[in-house]
């Protein structure tokens, strides 16, 4: 093979195996948790709990996650705390590790 020679590619339109003429971008996101369900309520932790679907206040509802990593509708676990200060899964000392929306 002589190397001062160029080698022949196919031209450029032959190159493409697709045109790409629209791209739309999708995005999904949830809760980084093992369970996604208040285990209180039994509820969706992405959806209001029902005591704030009842009042018209789900836009307020909050998921609390607590230092064993479990986690709770705010509202649900305010009221657990009141009589138990215990996880009610892993039954450990109730500690707020964060609070999101």
């Amino acid at each position: 093979m002589n190397e001062s020679s160029p080698s022949k590619s196919p031209p450029k339109s032959e190159n493409k195996l697709f045109t790409l003429k629209k791209w739309n971008a999708v995005a999904m996101w949830a809760w980084d948790v093992e369970c996604d369900t208040c285990a209180i309520c039994r509820v969706h932790l992405m959806e209001a709990c029902l005591r704030c679907q009842s009042d018209s206040k789900a836009e307020d509802c909050v998921v609390v996650w607590g230092e064993c990593n479990h986690s709770f509708h705010n509202c649900c676990m305010s009221l657990w705390v009141k009589q138990n200060n215990r996880c009610p899964l892993c039954q450990q000392d109730w500690t707020v590790q964060r609070i999101g929306q």
